[in-house]
This record gives C-alpha cells, structure tokens and sequence, in this order.
C-alpha cells in the first residue's frame, strides 16, 4: 500500500469529497484505511464495561483505498506517489515535488 498509519490524505471519491484528514488504521487484507473523521456512520452499542451507557455513537469506517490521495507535506496538494531505491531501503517520494516522504 502507498500509505502508512499518520499519513495526511486527501479524499478524492464519496460523500466526504475533497475533506483531509489523517490514517489512523490500515488494513492490508481488504486495501482499506480509517481516517480519522471521515466516513462517519452508526453504530448500535450494547453496554459494556468500556461503554456502560450503551447506545447509538459515531464510528469512523474504514474506506477503500484508492479513494483517497496522498498530501505532499512541503505544498499540501495532493499527489501521486513513487518507489525508489536509496542506499538499499525502498523510499517513498511524492512525484509533484520529487522529495521523500520517509
């Protein structure tokens, strides 16, 4: 996956369009991504010893990941991203500006 847990991302399909926001989880197995205030949905909660009120709260959902789109950390516009060997470890780089991301 071209993005990590921290990475600020820019949503570029669905109902929460154009909004920013960090990755708070990745999950390799299906390419999704929780972002942190994005994608809000309902979730039914039964009480519990971690929620003892129970009830309807809000959950951020995990999105696919080609929805969204990384930021460029020295412009802040969003932009594809590259691979590239660099003294034996594999970088990532923003391919607007040319500069690393790790």
């Amino acid at each position: 996956m071209f993005v990590k847990t921290g990475d600020k991302v820019r949503i570029i399909a669905g109902k929460d369009k154009g909004k920013d926001g960090v990755i708070l989880k990745t999950i390799a197995a299906s390419s999704r991504v929780v972002v942190e205030g994005i994608n809000i949905v309902k979730k039914h909660q039964k009480p519990s010893n971690a929620f003892p009120q129970g009830g309807i709260i809000d959950v951020e959902a995990p999105i696919h990941v080609s929805n969204v789109m990384l930021l460029d950390p020295s412009t802040n516009e969003p932009t594809r991203v590259g691979f590239k060997v660099e003294d034996g470890k594999k970088v990532r780089y923003a391919k607007k500006s040319g500069k690393n991301l790790d």
